[in-house]
């Protein structure tokens, strides 16, 4: 069910009904089409109503912890207000923080008590008691600052489960919400729910394809490469096959559906991906894992001084000096400290948690288009038949090619340019849909076309791996142009560095491009494990399956990548040619280069190692303090202020996760 609570101004005008009804469309359309009762404006109004309806634990969560942090915040700064430019009473200023214990406090103490009647023991459960220990002892300051810490973690951990909602929303935005339908002579504009198999669809030069289908007038180019992993622009004719979400280029084409939305591809990988979201298991944070044993020392130890010595003090002081500060505060600094040094290197940490596993993970699987490789097609070799050489042919083939648009051509005119070739001027340019392009340079005619049109030729070279094009001069062919995608100048060092360096049980090249494409970047990047021609789903698959065995690392960079990344334990987005990938990652590099995932991972290493000192250290050094505690050789106030000490250097310590330091290693 789809909400619509605003209706667009045009809708009040005499008139104006079809304007209304394409505003009804842009709310509604596109999202229906695709078979999902998705939201529009969250969707608007009515979305944030279907989210309560659908999700009301999770609403009131994210609204409490948001609530908590927001009394809380204000109670500790209007009491210091009060007590240090004021300087009024005692009694004037703890009344903020009665507040901040009462209002949040109470409801996070009810929370960590049924989690302590489930038997969860976290770093928020000894958190929870040194709340109310500080409140037994008159530290409201402390124990408000304790509740500030416990809400708004909560209240980050609750936004980044929303982004599962960003993502398919995204998805949603790049599905046009209207068709162009034309029937007997007429163009109509449609919702995309009202488009039936065997419509004549339009689709104009920048538009998304509304639907799968076949092209039956027009010729020109769609990019695909971003829903099913194969490099460069495909040209488009009569009788070629387009797929939905596809982007069209500078020339209209008109369609004949073969499917309905809601059975496109694009639908089915915004099904992959909600399903993937739903399924993918919470990361343990390394507070919790801590805290999980940490907490019951800690407890036991107090209950075990108060029993055997008969004094209540005693717990108290164990207790004071058993807040986990050092878990806490100096997990979260130097977690922050990361995440700040990350963006220096142009790393966009979206999910913190990664940051904490990236360095575990053992398995890495890569996409190939755009990740690996460059994403655009480049002259490999020339082929040359007896009597020609490749500069000869380079040079009269560039010297056309200037004429020209199609995908290949900037390839002939960058290799020409990189050999210092100089052009010829070019007469009589002929460049007809499905018949290559023609042209005389210095007198002599230049064709250059495709395998398909010629079969009637002898003598042609074999059939190889990528994209080629023929070149006959004069009549008579003269080489074989050969173009792959190829890798970028560092993948092959940066994989081959990854077992040594990272300690990778398992390195695999999983593209939906053709398997010898993907054969031939593997070979030359140093790849053994491939999987090739795979669908969205079946990427999630494979990413599940290794993810089970081992923590698992995907790279990429296309809109049919994005439910793969969800799947696995850290999902890395390359570049930012897709917002929806962006959404889906927990991690996107801004810079197209490979070595930042390098930088990535030592990132994540350096965090992770300044972390356990920091709260480790911190930990240890509280046991030794809470034994002292516990034997009666440490007060209550002498334990407070041991931990203080402890906090002060845990917490500088984890500062140094922000410094620079030594990112790559090859």
């Amino acid at each position: 069910m789809i909400y619509v609570t605003r209706l667009h101004p045009l809708a009040s005008q005499p008139g104006k009904a079809g304007a209304t009804r394409m505003m009804t469309m842009k709310y509604v359309g596109a999202l229906s089409g695709t078979g999902y009762a998705l939201n529009q404006q969250r969707v608007r109004d009515g979305g944030r109503l279907r989210e309560v309806l659908e999700n009301p634990s999770g609403v009131y969560r994210r609204l409490a912890a948001v609530s908590i942090t927001t009394v809380a915040c204000g109670g500790i700064a209007l009491h210091l207000l009060f007590r240090y430019v004021f300087h009024t009473g005692a009694l004037i200023s703890l009344v903020p923080l009665y507040a901040v214990l009462l209002l949040g406090g109470v409801p996070l103490i009810a929370e960590l008590t049924r989690k302590l009647a489930k038997l969860e023991f976290g770093s928020d459960l000894l958190a929870g008691i040194s709340i109310v220990t500080s409140v037994i002892e008159g530290e409201y300051l402390v124990g408000s600052i304790v509740v500030l810490m416990l809400s708004s973690g909560t209240a980050l951990e609750a936004y980044a489960s929303r982004r599962a909602s960003a993502v398919l929303k995204a998805l949603a935005r790049r599905m046009p919400h209207i068709a162009h339908r034309s029937r007997s002579g007429r163009v109509e504009d449609i919702a995309i729910d009202e488009v039936a198999v065997g419509d004549s669809l339009i689709i104009y030069p920048h538009e998304a394809c509304p639907a799968d289908g076949t092209v039956i007038e027009g010729q020109g180019r769609m990019n695909e490469s971003f829903l099913t992993g194969e490099p460069f622009e495909i040209s488009k004719a009569p009788g070629s096959s387009v797929i939905s979400g596809a982007l069209n280029g500078e020339t209209a084409l008109t369609i004949r559906t073969q499917k309905l939305p809601s059975d496109s591809r694009h639908a089915r990988i915004m099904r992959v991906m909600e399903e993937t979201q739903q399924r993918r298991p919470r990361l343990r944070r390394l507070g919790d894992q801590l805290g999980a044993w940490y907490t019951p020392v800690a407890v036991g130890l107090a209950i075990s001084a108060w029993a055997l010595s008969g004094e209540s003090q005693r717990f108290l002081a164990v207790l004071v000096m058993a807040t986990p500060c050092p878990l806490l505060i100096a997990i979260p600094v130097a977690i922050i400290g990361a995440i700040s040094l990350s963006a220096r290197s142009a790393i966009i940490i979206k999910n913190p948690a990664v940051l904490e596993q990236v360095d575990s993970c053992r398995t890495f699987i890569f996409d190939k288009t755009g990740t690996l490789t460059y994403g655009r097609p480049l002259l490999t070799e020339i082929e040359c038949a007896a009597g020609f050489t490749s500069s000869e042919v380079l040079r009269l083939a560039a010297s056309v090619e200037r004429y020209s648009k199609h995908p290949l051509a900037r390839a002939i005119l960058d290799a020409a340019e990189k050999e210092g070739l100089s052009f010829e001027p070019a007469s009589e340019i002929r460049e007809s849909p499905g018949e290559g392009l023609l042209g005389t340079v210095g007198g002599r005619k230049v064709l250059l076309t495709g395998r398909k049109r010629l079969a009637h030729v002898p003598s042609l070279p074999a059939i190889r791996s990528g994209l080629e094009c023929l070149v006959f001069i004069d009549g008579t062919f003269a080489a074989a142009c050969h173009f792959h995608d190829a890798p970028r100048q560092e993948s092959g060092p940066f994989v081959k560095h990854l077992m040594p360096r990272h300690h990778a049980s398992r390195i695999l090249l999983v593209s939906g491009d053709r398997e010898s494409e993907v054969r031939f970047l593997a070979g030359q990047v140093g790849i053994t494990e491939i999987r090739s021609g795979v669908a969205p789903e079946q990427k999630v698959s494979i990413v599940r399956d290794e993810a089970q065995r081992h923590k698992t690392l995907f790279v990429g960079d296309g809109i049919n990548d994005a439910p793969a990344m969800q799947a696995a334990t850290v999902g890395v987005a390359f570049g930012v040619n897709s917002d929806i990938t962006a959404e889906a990652a927990d991690a996107v590099i801004l810079e197209s280069s490979i070595s930042k995932i390098d930088e990535l991972i030592h990132i994540g290493r350096r965090m992770r190692s300044i972390t356990l000192q920091s709260a480790v250290g911190g930990m240890i050094l509280s046991i030794a303090g809470m034994i002292a505690a516990a034997f009666g050789y440490l007060p209550a106030i002498g334990g407070a202020i041991a931990q203080e000490a402890i906090d002060l250097v845990a917490v500088l310590n984890a500062v140094r996760a922000a410094t620079p330091a030594k990112l790559k290693d090859f």
